[in-house]
């Protein structure tokens, strides 16, 4: 994806907004308007309609609920995507954030190398959820309490087995099913198979989402100590 990525940021937190703008140095993203609550970050995308992510937490203590608050910002900068950046980890929030029709639901306990890669998907036009949390709305239950909600469970935990760690290490460094096999000594079909049976583990649907997922499990660090790629 070349050129830089516009991104406005909106967080009650003037230290959370400084780290946050620290963490997109020498990337792709910049954060090139900020504010302090979405009724601010409205008047400042009438004067840069063509800002390409608004990060925010969900609006609080606001007598507009979040559909009207997103519906003015959907008016005013059509083609703005809208990232939910929240520590709320609850189905509740979540399904208000999904009605007002967001394009991501992001989790603050993320790492910060998930939250780059889950805003390039954003910007690629899907839309980024916590696994677990949407599973657990879909399935009418709630994440219990404490839960990150980012899926933070230990690879061997979801039975994965260790060639299936190796590929999802793999996977951190962007490694084609090619490479991929020419590092693991096996044949393409092989990592294939070895992918399709990684995503319905993880329950994620492609291979971004699942080098997303290693991030936020803490496969960078395996992936440091296994001599793969990450």
């Amino acid at each position: 994806m070349g050129g830089q990525i516009s991104i406005l940021l909106v967080d009650q937190s003037r230290l959370f907004r400084e780290g946050l703008k620290r963490i997109f140095q020498d990337s792709v993203f910049q954060v090139s308007h900020e504010a302090a609550a979405l009724s601010e970050a409205l008047d400042k995308l009438k004067s840069s309609p063509d800002t390409n992510i608004l990060l925010t937490e969900l609006p609080v203590g606001n007598a507009a609920s979040p559909s009207d608050v997103i519906g003015a910002i959907r008016d005013t900068a059509p083609n703005t995507r809208i990232v939910v950046l929240t520590n709320d980890n609850d189905g509740v929030s979540l399904m208000r954030a999904l009605d007002a029709g967001v394009d991501g639901y992001l989790l603050k306990s993320m790492s910060a190398d998930a939250l780059k890669q889950s805003l390039h998907l954003v910007m690629l036009g899907e839309k980024v959820f916590p696994t677990d949390l949407a599973r657990c709305l879909v399935n009418g239950a709630q994440v219990p309490s404490g839960s990150s909600g980012t899926g933070r469970r230990t690879a061997s935990g979801r039975g994965l087995s260790e060639r299936e760690m190796q590929i999802l290490n793999c996977l951190l460094g962007g490694d084609s099913n090619k490479m991929i096999a020419n590092r693991l000594q096996i044949s393409e079909g092989t990592v294939k198979v070895h992918l399709k049976g990684i995503l319905k583990k993880i329950n994620v649907q492609n291979r971004t989402q699942a080098a997303i997922w290693a991030l936020n499990n803490g496969m960078a660090q395996t992936a440091q100590h296994s001599g793969l790629k990450a």
